[in-house]
């Protein structure tokens, strides 16, 4: 990597205050997927900061601006353009590579998209899934994965009740169902090759984190509410509110990232007690309608409106939805460190002094060594 051309070479040094377990990804290597993404960009960030060598494997970037682009990912880890269902690549890319941990975020993300290409999100989420699961099976050498998936992996009756990892699993739309999939892969590939009985043969461990709705500076997705109400406010146009009943666990994407690497130093630890499932999300006490997060959003921005569009034959997306995080709690010793205004106030920050065209780069190891800090004294 060329210190001259790194972006984050100002920020070379550890994160201020930080986890002690966190110590073990010094030096250590991490395969990341869905590293070009918005909150792969923020993990290449992350593990930059902890010292960790990193080899991304994703495809190209698929917003205009991207947080990729931003932060010179390029300039963070050794970056790989391929397509999860390309098992030879990938399986080659890990070999080549010998990581000590496999973090899988890769993934058709959108609802709404997975109603126009219901077939790719399968193929994507699940089969793709089980290419990454498949790598890490024929990797020779001992080796930590997480597998990252969703809040709505829980068939979802919409009484408001905070799923537990327990509850079963389902979805409605192709995006939820397809990450249920996943779910449901991730669990047979652990029974079946990464158990406390397989586990003298293959010497590995295998979590996945479901996170809550994730939000942060540098989103720039499509059919997203804080990259909608940016966009309409950066253009002085109206915000279009689709569902403003619907409720969310809201959280800023380092609190579901700190999640990641708490799960994943503990099963470095224990590997067999610690290879599980886990939510990551708020507190069932702070979860937001859309339309409160947008009155929100307005009141930190200063300025804006938004109206109630009158839309026909919208594609079914889920009314209430909420996590419970006790297991993660009990367990990993992980809890939430912001509520959902902090979250939406950083973000937005984030957003604004990009538009103003300030270094946000600087904001952003601002922000992680400040939301580490406070996650050091709430514990």
């Amino acid at each position: 990597m060329s210190k001259l051309l790194n972006p984050f070479s100002e920020y070379n040094n550890p994160l201020s205050i930080k986890d002690p377990s966190f110590v073990m990804f010094k030096n250590a290597k991490v395969f990341v997927t869905g590293h070009t993404g918005f909150k792969g960009s923020w993990f290449l960030t992350l593990l930059n900061r902890l010292g960790a060598e990193v080899m991304g494997y994703a495809l190209e970037p698929q917003t205009k601006p991207s947080l990729y682009d931003v932060i010179g990912g390029d300039h963070l880890c050794k970056s790989i353009i391929g397509d999860i269902r390309d098992a030879k690549k990938l399986h080659q890319s890990i070999i080549d590579f010998q990581p000590d941990y496999i973090f899988h975020l890769a993934a058709q993300p959108i609802v709404r998209t997975s109603y126009e290409i219901p077939a790719e999100t399968f193929e994507v989420n699940g089969i793709g899934t089980a290419n990454v699961l498949d790598g890490i099976r024929i990797l020779q050498k001992s080796c930590i994965g997480v597998m990252i998936t969703t809040d709505k992996v829980y068939e979802n009756n919409e009484t408001g009740q905070a799923y537990k990892e327990s509850d079963r699993l389902g979805g409605h739309d192709p995006y939820s169902a397809s990450k249920a999939v996943a779910e449901i892969i991730i669990d047979s590939y652990r029974k079946s090759f990464f158990s406390k009985y397989t586990f003298p043969k293959y010497p590995k461990s295998i979590g996945s984190g479901r996170a809550g709705n994730v939000i942060g500076g540098g989103d720039w997705a499509p059919d997203r509410l804080i990259p909608d109400i940016v966009r309409s406010l950066s253009e002085n146009k109206p915000i279009e509110i689709r569902n403003p009943k619907a409720v969310r666990p809201w959280q800023h994407v380092l609190e579901p990232l700190s999640g990641y690497l708490t799960l994943a130093s503990k099963m470095t630890k224990n590997p067999i007690l610690y290879g599980d499932s886990f939510n990551f999300g708020p507190y069932s006490n702070d979860v937001l309608t859309v339309e409160e997060m947008t009155q929100k959003a307005l009141q930190i921005w200063g300025h804006g409106e938004f109206v109630f569009p009158e839309l026909e034959n919208q594609p079914h997306e889920a009314g209430l939805l909420s996590l419970d995080i006790t297991k993660a709690e009990k367990i990993l010793n992980w809890k939430p460190t912001l509520n959902a205004h902090q979250a939406l106030e950083m973000s937005l920050d984030w957003y604004k002094k990009y538009y103003n065209g300030d270094p946000v780069i600087s904001l952003m190891n601002e922000q992680i060594d400040q939301f580490f800090y406070n996650e050091a004294l709430s514990n």
